[in-house]
């Protein structure tokens, strides 16, 4: 048995080093330079679904904790922010038309003459920022505690967590008059009095939007290389082994469930401030499947798979949406179960399989002068 070399122990080995200084180079340099203004906000929104396929690495790939939920921390994450950016956009001023001047627009609609209790808190924007972290990673964390510490996982789990995600929505569309409904919450205008709506000020957000996730893929690699990495590998792979070990799996089911909302929440909020809205529709069942498509496509064991598969497939979907409107649900569905039968490991698989090996081979040539050995017989083989 070999003994463990400084590189096993490394924060990033030097390939992961060289990977994340291409996916860096692809987000904050190449992809600025090549496309225009529209596009980069069409990729800019692609990428705040990668947040979610971070944490789905390490909440599935590495703990084995399949969530069907995950929007539900993705949208709470983009109605904080957008909380906050509705309230700043019905100001007196704006809103002097209303029979109520002071509160959305929405609210007025629906006979509501006093903004609620629970919207005051968004006026603050830092009270905001703190929201769009701890409102879905406390709820995150309400909903894996009952359930991990009555041992409920595996299918039960991916379902419940599903069914939370049916609930949220129709319960966000059900109270129209304090969450704008359907419709969602819309017209976000200012941050802080910036005008979000212009070319430079998305093109600024791309770049926080992109920084925001190298930051995030930092954080997922020191929770994988750490000694609370490998116990969660060893948790999916033998759970009631960790557990005769002494160690409380629940606790680590639950930090893994909560830190995968963080990152999905984070998102959400990036998602609010780039496009400009926030709708339950992105809160439902429907987005939080794709969004472990997204991971299964990219390899759910790879941080760096996890965001090439988001971008692979929504850029597959608008694709495929432009030019053949009446076929693309075909088309995406084809992609994802042709990359999952032939590459169970998804994109990352592909790397590490085809690509991995060959840079990584070293040929070391015979210095002058030097004998030729002959290569290695099978053992039993005779010579020639």
């Amino acid at each position: 048995m070999t003994s463990p070399t400084l590189n096993d122990n490394a924060f990033m080995k030097p390939m992961e080093w060289a990977s994340l200084a291409v996916l860096a180079a692809l987000i904050l340099v190449v992809l600025p330079l090549a496309l225009d203004i529209f596009r980069l906000n069409l990729v800019g929104k692609y990428l705040t679904y990668a947040f979610v396929a971070l944490g789905l690495v390490i909440c599935w790939g590495y703990c084995g904790i399949l969530s069907l939920g995950q929007g539900v921390f993705f949208g709470l994450g983009g109605y904080c922010i957008a909380m906050y950016l509705k309230l700043e956009a019905s100001s007196v001023e704006n809103t002097k038309i209303q029979s109520t001047p002071g509160i959305p627009d929405f609210m007025d609609w629906n006979q509501v003459t006093a903004l609620p209790w629970f919207w005051k808190p968004f006026h603050s924007l830092p009270l905001t920022l703190l929201a769009v972290v701890a409102v879905p990673t406390l709820f995150a964390l309400v909903i894996s505690a009952a359930m991990f510490k009555r041992r409920v996982g595996g299918t039960y789990f991916a379902i419940i967590t599903q069914a939370i995600a049916a609930i949220l929505t129709i319960l966000i569309v059900g109270q129209q008059g304090y969450t704008g409904g359907i419709n969602g919450i819309t017209d976000l205008r200012t941050l802080h009095g910036w005008d979000i709506r212009t070319d430079h000020a998305k093109s600024v957000l791309y770049f926080v939007n992109g920084g925001l996730l190298i930051a995030c893929i930092l954080a997922a690699q020191y929770v994988k290389r750490s000694k609370l990495g490998r116990i969660l590998v060893a948790m999916r792979d033998k759970e009631d082994r960790v557990r005769f070990s002494g160690y409380s799996v629940a606790s680590f089911k639950i930090f893994a469930f909560c830190l995968a909302a963080a990152f999905a929440a984070i998102g959400g909020a990036m998602f609010t401030l780039q496009v400009g809205f926030m709708s339950p529709s992105f809160v439902g069942i429907v987005p939080s499947i794709e969004m472990v498509i997204y991971t299964a496509v990219g390899g759910r064991l790879s941080l760096f798979g996890a965001v090439y598969g988001t971008l692979l497939v929504n850029w597959a979907k608008t694709s495929f949406s432009e030019s053949f409107p009446e076929l693309w649900l075909f088309g995406l569905g084809a992609l994802f179960i042709g990359v999952v039968l032939a590459f169970p490991n998804g994109l990352a698989g592909i790397w590490r399989q085809f690509v991995a090996p060959r840079l990584s081979a070293k040929p070391h040539p015979a210095k002058p002068g030097a004998p030729v050995l002959p290569a290695a017989l099978p053992h039993g083989a005779p010579a020639e």
